[in-house]
Order: structure tokens, then C-alpha cells, then sequence
């Protein structure tokens, strides 16, 4: 899986780039057939605390999953975005599954 990270408006340290990297890829556990993920780090010019956004972009064969959080840091922004796409991820693959089963099942009554 190919991962770019943006920083938006202000550099990222390596420390937060390294933690993204590490935490992005452990989607592949999930779903091998990722693309590729694209990472976008921004602060927000308010007066609150939750200034920090992060959004993720996964490219799948035939379908894109997106996720956008807002928290007090980056790291845990991340965290729950990743948490966000590994759920849409089971969804994806839990249709994919009711798809080609429907599918089967079309074909095998043809057949008869």
C-alpha cells in the first residue's frame, strides 16, 4: 500500500509522520487489497483545543473509504480515523461477501 501523508499549513515532525505510517498500514491486516492511503493533517485556527484534523483517504479496487476526525492531538485523531476505516472496511468486505454469494446463487439457479 502506497501512504502520503500532508501536512497542511505547517510541518509535521517525523516522530507524528513515523506514528501515522505504522498505524496506516496496519489496515492491511484487515483488507490486503488497499491501494494506496492518503493522509491530510491540518490545524484549525480556533480558540478550541479539538483544532487538530485528520483525514484518511483509502483507495480499494473499485471503491474509496474516507474518515475525519477532529481531537486534541494528531496521534489520537489518527487513532480513531483508523478505527472508523477498519469498520468500513468489515462493511465493504461483508457486501463484498453478500455480493458474490448472491451472485453464486443467481448462476447456480440458472444452471438448473
Amino acid at each position: 500500500m502506497k501512504i502520503t501523508v500532508q501536512s497542511i499549513h505547517f510541518n509535521a515532525d517525523r516522530k507524528l509522520l513515523d506514528f501515522i505510517q505504522r498505524k496506516t498500514e496496519k489496515l492491511d491486516q484487515f483488507f490486503d487489497q488497499i491501494l494506496s492511503a492518503e493522509v491530510y493533517l491540518r490545524l484549525e485556527k480556533t480558540e478550541d483545543e479539538q483544532n487538530k484534523i485528520v483525514e484518511i483517504k483509502l483507495t480499494l479496487p473499485r471503491t474509496q473509504l474516507f474518515s475525519k476526525e477532529q481531537c486534541k492531538s494528531f496521534e489520537e485523531a489518527t487513532d480513531l480515523s483508523i478505527e472508523s476505516l477498519r469498520r468500513q472496511i468489515d462493511k465493504h468486505k461483508a457486501k463484498s461477501r453478500a455480493v458474490v454469494a448472491g451472485s453464486r446463487t443467481e448462476s447456480q439457479l440458472v444452471e438448473e
